[in-house]
């Protein structure tokens, strides 16, 4: 076996993120909440890495910038489907929590302003008081 044959073998399959995945089919708005949650979730780590680099276009850092904004426009659309008010607020909260992390203070303004929910409002306003009009 050849050197190339025996690298291709020891790599891994890239893993597909579930914001990529196709969605089966529609899906209720607690399954929607769930999903919402699930990608918040697992692009935390590249949301903190965003928010912490001072260079957003070095080829590390530009992954990262990459991996987050796809899961952020897929929460976002998820939200957009979501009929329950309540429960839209309660994701798009997740959402503003997950632009505050990468330091994208805009986008999170405008998603706070989206929330109807006057308790979430004041609940994030007391932890990220930047969200201040």
């Amino acid at each position: 076996m050849g050197r190339g044959a025996a690298m291709n073998w020891l790599r891994k399959p890239k893993r597909a993120e579930i914001w990529d995945e196709a969605i089966d089919g529609p899906i209720g708005d607690i399954e929607a909440a769930k999903r919402i949650r699930e990608i918040c979730r697992t692009a935390s780590d590249s949301a903190e890495k965003v928010g912490k680099a001072d260079d957003r276009t070095h080829k590390k850092v530009k992954h990262e910038v990459e991996r987050y904004e796809r899961a952020a426009r897929a929460a976002m659309e998820a939200a957009m489907k979501v009929s329950d008010e309540l429960l839209r607020d309660a994701a798009v909260r997740q959402i503003v929590e997950l632009c505050l992390k990468a330091g994208n203070i805009t986008t999170a303004k405008t998603l706070f302003r989206a929330i109807q929910s006057r308790s979430i409002q004041d609940d994030l306003l007391r932890e990220y008081p930047q969200l201040q009009q």
